[in-house]
């Protein structure tokens, strides 16, 4: 095999100096002939370069070609990396399986972009299963929980006007009533119409502490689906001023950032909730008040470390019965 492989080689020298190419294979500075390159690569040793100039009808140009047969890893002590192999291009490395309850390292800022360190989120709360219908479940909870359900219609006891009879009963050919306050009458009742009542219906606490893991998972999990931070940690939200123009250039310098949720731990600070109360895409709300419709509204999620410890500790605390 690898006495064709020399022919083939040696005959494809031959072609290039009837080009005008003329051979100079050069190693540490001694030359060879085709008989010797053929006697080295027969011997599984290929040279490390090739030197040949081209001189048809002008100067002559040096070209030169590499071989090699090592394969270079991080440990290995061969000397640097030839640079015109490495290429400038980002290199995307495989995504992380989802669902596997591994814990997540996240960087922590703040709104001036400060390094604050890294904060573990614990993988059975930020690293669930994703779950569709248990998402549109406690959606459904949610919404239907929240509903007034203060529609009232009148019945014909409540409606006004009087209870004559209007006509006789018998002997004028007309239909036979005995009130105009039915529901046949302009201005009459409403049969079997709404009245005020809950719209709320139950579901079980484990279903909807999980909603709450599966949406904190979807929007950790964007991040690098989407190559953006879709859930990021600050140390705290402190604002210097309770100017509104602060939070739009922190929203600016956010990428592919359209509506944002803001999550503190305890009570919230009087000058955030002043800047932002004209912006009708930055909400705020305790970690007591996190939700699964809220998250899911907003495609920028923004916890503080308080925030996250608060939660992680809420789902972790056993379930009353």
């Amino acid at each position: 095999m690898a006495l064709s492989i020399s022919r083939r080689i040696v005959r494809s020298f031959g072609s290039l100096s009837a080009l005008g190419f003329r051979k100079y294979p050069t190693v540490a500075g001694r030359s060879f002939q085709a008989s010797d390159l053929s006697g080295r690569i027969a011997g599984d040793n290929l040279l490390p370069a090739e030197c040949f100039s081209f001189s048809k009808g002008g100067p002559s140009f040096l070209g030169f070609r590499r071989f090699s047969t090592t394969i270079l890893t991080p440990d290995s002590n061969g000397g640097a990396f030839p640079s015109d192999l490495l290429s400038s291009k980002t290199v995307l490395t495989p995504e992380r399986t989802i669902g596997l309850y591994e814990d997540l390292v996240v960087p922590v800022t703040n709104f001036h972009n400060e390094d604050h360190g890294l904060m573990v989120l614990a993988g059975d709360v930020f690293d669930v299963p994703i779950r569709k219908d248990i998402i549109h479940r406690v959606v459904r909870w949610q919404l239907a929980k929240r509903q007034q359900g203060t529609h009232s219609t009148k019945t014909i006891s409540e409606v006004s006007g009087t209870g004559r009879k209007p006509w006789q009963q018998k002997g004028l050919g007309r239909a036979r009533h005995g009130s105009l306050r039915g529901p046949q009458f302009r201005g009459g009742a409403t049969m079997h119409g709404p009245k005020p009542r809950s719209h709320a219906f139950k579901l079980n606490k484990k279903v909807r502490r999980l909603g709450l893991k599966i949406a904190l998972s979807a929007r950790a999990a964007e991040g690098k689906y989407y190559l953006t931070e879709q859930l990021l940690v600050f140390e705290d939200l402190v604002v210097p001023t309770h100017k509104t123009k602060n939070i739009v250039n922190y929203v600016n310098q956010m990428e592919n950032t359209k509506k944002l949720l803001l999550v503190d731990g305890g009570p919230i600070n009087e000058k955030l909730k002043l800047a932002i109360q004209n912006l009708h895409y930055v909400n705020v709300l305790p970690s007591i008040g996190l939700n699964v419709y809220s998250i899911l509204q907003h495609d920028t999620l923004v916890m503080s470390r308080d925030a996250v410890n608060r939660i992680v500790e809420r789902m972790h605390t056993p379930i009353n019965r």
